[in-house]
């Protein structure tokens, strides 16, 4: 019977215990201050050009494209991004200097800026350029927020002639990172 009264008196001090608590006030205007501060990386513009697309000749312009730039079509993206900085890196393994014009066009397909990137002739060994970090904030922002279209142009610049047995490519790979303030 000890055993039975001692369990009875355990289960009463649990029982009692359990409308014993610590308890704060919560303050709620804590998440009237939260600011997330997410960083998403993301690929930019990447094309691969043959030395077939460049045709043969002296130089001139020899390509022109433009593709859409929906990013900033959603709200949310053009109130939330604080900053944006890419990177570009153009390879050319082609014996001829290049311009390369990346463009950046509104719905109107009116040029906003243009990034010009200078890319010296193959000499036989790796010629791959890596260009400045281009930064976008503030004033320079809000021109990438109307981007609608990125076009590129590339030009080839005077020197010996390519014919039908050159070989080689241009290539640029660039890449984002986008910095965010979501309050």
């Amino acid at each position: 019977m000890k055993i039975n009264s001692s369990n009875r008196i355990f289960r009463i001090l649990i029982a009692a215990s359990l409308f014993f608590s610590c308890a704060s006030d919560l303050d709620f205007d804590q998440t009237k201050d939260l600011k997330l501060e997410p960083v998403v990386v993301a690929n930019f513009a990447y094309f691969d050009l043959p030395v077939s697309d460049f045709g043969y000749g002296g130089g001139g312009e020899i390509a022109f494209d433009a593709k859409e730039f929906e990013v900033f079509k959603q709200k949310f993206l053009r109130e939330n991004i604080v900053r944006t900085d890419i990177d570009f890196e153009l390879e050319n393994t082609i014996p001829r200097a290049f311009i390369v014009d990346l463009q950046l066009l509104d719905a109107n397909s009116q040029i906003l800026e243009t990034l010009r990137f200078d890319i010296p002739a193959n000499s036989g060994s790796t010629n791959i350029i890596k260009y400045p970090t281009e930064v976008f904030q503030n004033q320079r922002l809000d021109l990438l927020k109307q981007t609608a279209q990125v076009g590129f142009v590339v030009r080839m610049l005077p020197g010996t002639p390519l014919d039908q047995n050159s070989t080689g490519n241009i290539k640029l790979r660039s890449g984002g990172t986008v910095y965010f303030e979501i309050q």
